[in-house]
């Protein structure tokens, strides 16, 4: 069964956390902003009307007539700007009015304060006007009433304020475009994590580097005590399987090639246990060995290195022979084996090689698509097709004279295939057996 849940994105929910906050941040800043070039429009329209009703009340007390008061734009006809003067029945109005009244709708508080108020009204023809009112206290009380259009405030408020929208939209786009440049930057360490630990789990690292931000840093330090305890039950298990395999496959040996003679299993059944006790045995040692290899990532081991070391052994055990061993690999070339399982291929495939050849062995390493191939050759007898398979069956050895149990091909073929690998003989153009290793890049 699988799990239908969409996986969720860190970067996905900080981005959309980011853009919630700025788009709350920028509608707050844009009412905010909206109400002071509001109240900003409104102050400069009322001072300009502020103004007109200073010089009415100047020109009512020195006794000149309003009329001579029409400045523009109070002279233009029509609807807009327009002054009224109320003085008991007496009624004054701009020429713009032409016979027309201002109502007022909202005349705002009655006190005979000095100072002109805010008021709605509607002029002639129903339109609506912003107002300024004065009262003056008599006798006789005069009422100063001065409108403009409301469009006279609406239309900067709406320029103003498209503008703002305008720029609110690109510093908008601007800080969201830095939000997600600092996630990324802020997601980049974890990033680097993932590749630090693909790199662990291909071979290329043993741990993840310490080196990591205050806040992934534990994380770190547990990933690698992790990796540590994993290694360390991973060289514990080996243990075991090797110690068991020593224990074991010794007597079997020894039992198999005592059995051999007819005359002490003369029906061959102490041999058929015998061969199934071994069976068994390599069964479970095969399935211990590859679950230690599955539980923790495989370290990658240079080869350079150990082909030169086992050279260099190998000449002095067959200095009597007086054999030359020709090497060529590459320096940096290496594959995820354990070192111990590695040098135990190596080991069995030259050491096979120098036994059977007559004066030369030669070891080529080269890199291919389907992995590592170690071709190890000599100049001996070879095998024939027939007894190439023999041979690579536990404990079959073709030349009882020579020294040996018969299991060092077999071993070599099962820990090549525990690791993905493989092992064929063939034969080689120096006349002798040629047996090429595969292991995994």
């Amino acid at each position: 069964m699988t799990d239908a849940t969409p996986r969720r994105s860190l970067r996905a929910r900080l981005l959309a956390a980011a853009l919630v906050l700025v788009l709350a941040a920028l509608l707050v800043a844009g009412l905010a902003i909206g109400v002071i070039l509001h109240r900003f429009v409104r102050g400069q329209l009322d001072g300009r009307l502020d103004a007109q009703i200073t010089a009415l009340r100047t020109g009512l007390e020195a006794g000149i007539l309003p009329g001579s008061l029409d400045a523009p734009p109070f002279d233009r006809p029509g609807p807009g700007w327009a002054w009224e003067v109320r003085r008991g029945p007496e009624t004054i109005r701009s020429g713009s009015l032409r016979g027309g009244d201002i109502r007022l709708s909202d005349p705002g508080p009655e006190d005979a304060s000095d100072r002109p108020h805010p008021a709605s009204a509607t002029g002639p023809r129903g339109e609506p006007l912003v107002a300024r009112v004065l009262t003056l206290p008599g006798p006789p009380a005069a009422t100063i009433v001065v409108a403009a259009p409301e469009g006279e405030l609406r239309a900067p408020l709406r320029e103003a304020l498209t503008s703002l929208a305008l720029a609110l939209g690109i510093l908008g786009l601007c800080l969201l475009a830095g939000l997600a440049f600092q996630v990324r930057l802020g997601l980049a360490p974890l990033t680097r994590l993932r590749v630090d630990l693909a790199a662990v789990r291909a071979g290329r690292r043993e741990r993840v580097p310490d080196d990591q931000p205050a806040e992934i840093a534990p994380v770190v330090a547990e990933l690698n005590a992790l990796l540590d305890q994993n290694a360390q039950n991973l060289e514990r298990a080996r243990g075991h399987v090797a110690n068991l395999a020593h224990a074991l496959k010794t007597p079997l040996a020894t039992l198999s090639m005592a059995l051999a003679d007819p005359a002490r299993d003369p029906d061959g059944a102490l041999r058929r246990q015998v061969d199934d006790m071994d069976r068994r045995v390599r069964h479970h040692l095969r399935r211990a060995r590859a679950a230690a290899l599955a539980g923790s990532a495989r370290r990658r081991t240079p080869l350079a290195p150990r082909l030169s070391d086992l050279r260099d052994a190998l000449a002095q055990l067959y200095a009597e022979k007086g054999a030359a061993i020709d090497l060529a690999v590459p320096e940096d070339l290496s594959v995820p084996c354990e070192g111990q399982d590695l040098d135990e291929m190596l080991g069995n495939l030259v050491d096979n090689a120098c036994r059977w050849c007559r004066s030369r062995v030669r070891i080529s390493v080269a890199a291919r698509d389907d992995g590592v191939h170690v071709q190890v050759e000599d100049d001996g007898p070879g095998l024939d097709a027939e007894a190439a398979a023999s041979v690579m069956a536990r404990g079959r050895r073709l030349d009882e004279g020579v020294p040996g149990h018969g299991f060092g091909l077999p071993i070599t073929l099962e820990l090549a295939e525990l690791y993905g690998g493989g092992l064929s003989l063939g034969r080689s153009d120096l006349g002798g057996l040629r047996a090429e290793l595969v292991l995994p890049a």
